[in-house]
């Protein structure tokens, strides 16, 4: 379902400079500096209406954590829950995952989740999933050495096409569930979408995988 448009959303938004960082480009290389502490940074990319991101801020406040998404109107969703939960281990970003590689530097991240990404599931569109092999070389140029993905998803197509493109990117898998909420895997946060499939029945597939060292 389409979110309405909330042409009020960029003026919130300047409103919490604790929660919103809007010169992003200028802290690039310079992140722990935001946060005012050097605990590891964890990124979401598409973090949608922040329920994952705020939540495991609360589950692990010694971790810091940085909700990235491109749509205005659904980040400022993002912003009120973050607002009601008053985190100050969770700052969000208004960008596109595109240009990450203007705003973090080598070694700035520890660990990128993906949760819940638009499947694009026409052969044409490949370059726009989030595990394209273009994507994975973002992420690596960003992540500290041996830095993690983490993956989730409803959609077995994608799971499976992401499968592929990390092994034959040579990243390492370190966890691997096809049905999630039937395993034994403990601290799960779901999102919002994460919800919404699993109460229909749909299964949830995850996977976490690892750059090798010196890679």
């Amino acid at each position: 379902m389409r979110t309405r448009n909330k042409p009020w959303a960029k003026e919130k938004m300047m409103e919490y400079p604790q929660y919103f960082v809007h010169d992003p480009e200028l802290k690039k290389g310079k992140w722990h500096e935001v946060f005012g502490n050097d605990h590891p940074i964890h990124i979401e990319v598409g973090t949608g209406k922040g329920r994952f991101v705020t939540g495991m801020a609360q589950e692990n406040p010694t971790i810091n954590y940085i909700g990235i998404e491109l749509s205005e109107s659904v980040i400022v969703m993002a912003l009120d829950r973050l607002i009601d939960a008053d985190l100050p281990n969770v700052k969000l970003l208004n960008i596109n995952a595109a240009d990450l590689a203007n705003f973090f530097e080598k070694g700035d991240v520890s660990r990128v989740y993906l949760n819940f990404s638009d499947p694009w599931p026409k052969n044409r569109h490949e370059k726009r999933r989030l595990t394209f092999s273009m994507f994975l070389d973002l992420y690596k140029g960003l992540l500290m050495d041996e830095g993690e993905i983490h993956f989730k998803t409803d959609n077995q197509g994608l799971f499976e096409y992401s499968l592929q493109s990390f092994s034959a990117y040579g990243l390492l898998l370190t966890y691997v569930s096809l049905d999630l909420h039937k395993s034994d895997f403990e601290g799960n946060i779901m999102t919002e979408y994460e919800e919404k499939f699993s109460r229909k029945g749909q299964r949830i597939y995850r996977c976490e995988v690892r750059y090798p060292a010196n890679s």
